[in-house]
């Protein structure tokens, strides 16, 4: 699997794309076929065709923004598509509103409640995968390394925690994972932060890693060049008093990216843990051991990603909160869609703009 994974990543961004996409669907089928077996002799109707319809719904709602932020030029070609993502929300709200209708039309007499409690099972699952593969891929987009760096310090912390709790563990951490430990739970922590430092480190070198995913539609692919920002290259940083004993030097030098991976790992370590007990609480609630068995020996796919989304959420706030600025080869791709009047006024607008601060000279008119 290991293996598998490091060829995805060679093989680029849009293979990890179909990799989460893949990965959502698997997660989705596993907690609804749950759901489906409690309540199997119930005979609902509609219940599996309705929560795979809302699957279909909500995605087309999420990709066809995800075409709309970063395929605009390519969109521009395409009359077909133009029509599609001029009125895509329309689109979404109108296929949802199928559903519901379908759903309220399925309503059985002496179902009621059960009914209701799948439809609410249905969004909650959705909310779960979907929402959060769709955060997955907008990490993607800003570039490999936001990717690659936060779902490899959940799967350090886990292999970390479990190491140490076998050898060191004594004190039980929380009755839903009698097996967890604190000494297994701090070791993970300390290991997790050093890991996700030197393998941000190791990563900020290449720009394939670093640089934001762009759709090129000259070259019709995806392309992973530009000139490094800021956060990936090399500054010196001043070190305590403390240290510059110890170390016997003045300054180190990192990688900014290197510090925010310490908020990564400390999140993917202290915070992650929890998505792995709500599964495990809510494995215990249905009297199941796992998920599925779709990996012999660990269980479901849901069962190995529990922790990432609540990971990928976090890396995506973090981002939009303190990473992210104006993006101008996205704000470029707005203006191309533009009417050419409309792009005109705002080239007008803009030379007036930089002529005030003094960027431009001012034309002289003869």
């Amino acid at each position: 699997m290991i293996s598998l994974f490091f060829l995805i990543i060679y093989m680029g961004s849009f293979m990890l794309m179909l990799l989460v996409l893949g990965i959502q669907v698997k997660c989705f089928h596993e907690i609804i076929t749950i759901g489906y077996r409690v309540y199997r002799s119930y005979d609902l109707p509609w219940f599996r065709t309705l929560s795979w319809y809302f699957l279909l719904c909500v995605n087309y709602f999420f990709y066809g923004e995800t075409v709309a932020d970063y395929f605009a030029t390519f969109v521009q070609r395409e009359e077909q598509l133009q029509f599609l993502i001029r009125y895509h929300r329309f689109i979404s709200f109108a296929l949802y509103l199928a559903g519901f209708c379908m759903f309220v039309l399925s309503l059985v007499k002496k179902h009621y409640r059960l009914q209701f409690y799948m439809f609410a099972w249905t969004h909650v699952t959705l909310l779960i995968t979907v929402t959060q593969s769709h955060l997955v891929i907008q990490n993607l987009f800003e570039g490999m390394i936001w990717f690659l760096v936060p779902i490899s310090s959940v799967i350090c912390n886990d292999i970390t925690a479990y190491l140490f709790g076998f050898f060191f563990g004594r004190t039980p951490l929380i009755k839903l994972s009698p097996k967890k430990t604190w000494e297994g739970f701090i070791g993970g922590f300390f290991s997790t932060v050093v890991f996700g430092f030197i393998a941000a480190y190791m990563l900020s070198k290449y720009q394939y890693f670093v640089c934001p995913v762009e759709y090129r539609s000259d070259v019709n692919s995806f392309v992973t060049e530009c000139e490094p920002s800021e956060l990936f290259q090399l500054q010196s940083y001043s070190l305590p008093p403390f240290l510059k004993a110890v170390l016997r030097r003045e300054t180190v030098s990192l990688y900014p990216f290197q510090i925010h991976s310490i908020a990564l790992s400390t999140f993917a370590s202290l915070i992650g843990p929890f998505g792995g007990f709500f599964a495990s609480g809510f494995k215990r609630a249905f009297k199941i051991k796992d998920f599925a068995n779709t990996i012999p020996g660990h269980g479901g796919i849901m069962d190995r990603f529990d922790c990432q989304y609540l990971m990928a959420t976090f890396v995506h706030v973090y981002i939009t909160s303190f990473i992210r600025g104006p993006n101008p080869s996205k704000v470029l791709q707005q203006l191309l869609v533009l009417q050419p009047e409309q792009q005109l006024n705002i080239y007008k607008t803009l030379k007036t703009h930089l002529i005030e601060k003094g960027i431009l000279q001012p034309t002289l008119k003869l």
